[in-house]
């Protein structure tokens, strides 16, 4: 069964406030992770690494840096995990 959306964005709430200290309560899927969220690069290669062990999944570099928001993110997990059980 895919990872239901509301999950998915509080899994990436708690990792995204473990790398940066951004309180989950701030993290909503329309947030910009650099201009809302004052993401850096470095932290978003973190953001990546863990969201690949929590989710089972694999991010390619290329994809990482073309998802501007936390719903970018949300919707590849959604996909990739569709049919899983």
């Amino acid at each position: 069964m895919a990872a239901d959306e509301r999950d998915i964005v509080a899994g990436l709430a708690e990792i995204i406030e473990e790398v940066t200290g951004i309180e989950q309560t701030e993290v909503t899927p329309d947030k910009k992770f650099v201009d809302d969220l004052d993401v850096d690069s470095l932290s978003m290669v973190e953001i990546a690494v863990q969201t690949e062990d929590k989710y089972g999944i694999e991010i390619p570099d290329e994809r990482m840096k073309g998802m501007g928001t936390v719903r970018d993110v949300v919707d590849y997990i959604k996909r990739v995990t569709v049919g899983r059980s």
